[in-house]
């Protein structure tokens, strides 16, 4: 929505806060995007599922119980990277919103945010490709070291303004 607008509601905010008066419906951005991504790999599952059944691959006792063993790597996979775009991210999302709930948005932590996400697409892109486990783990420790910094700053750092 524009700034300061929520349409659905019919409603106006004033949500402008921290240095330069920074508005904090920008930390909407990268909350919006990582739903985005979570959306395409969840619509990467049945693409992957129903190629293995039309080749035969799977059947549908194979997901009866969640996924059975005979479910290949590559049909299992965006499974798998969608569970992890549900996990931890949580914690992105909460972190987010208590930013935008108390208007302390800073250019770090929109940065950091972004970053987050960044860092998230990456792992999602390389869990997806060519799966190498210790660059996968790489962009994962970073994505987490950023997202524990947004909850440092957000308790501990300069409140914007001050």
């Amino acid at each position: 929505p524009p700034s300061g607008q929520h349409e659905a509601c019919g409603e106006t905010s004033n949500r402008k806060s921290g240095v330069g008066g920074m508005d904090s419906d920008l930390i909407l951005g990268p909350v919006g995007a990582l739903a985005a991504l979570t959306f395409l790999v969840l619509g990467l599952i049945p693409v992957m599922r129903f190629r293995a059944a039309g080749a035969k691959r799977v059947t549908a006792d194979d997901f009866k119980l969640g996924e059975s063993a005979r479910v290949p790597a590559d049909v299992a996979l965006p499974n798998r990277n969608y569970m992890n775009l549900l996990e931890l991210p949580v914690l992105f999302y909460v972190i987010c919103l208590m930013i935008y709930a108390s208007g302390h948005l800073t250019e770090l932590l929109l940065g950091l945010a972004w970053a987050y996400v960044g860092l998230r697409a990456l792992h999602s892109l390389i869990h997806l490709t060519f799966n190498n486990v210790f660059v996968r783990l790489s962009v994962f420790a970073l994505s987490n070291a950023a997202l524990m910094v947004m909850w440092l700053l957000f308790y501990f750092g300069p409140k914007p303004g001050s």
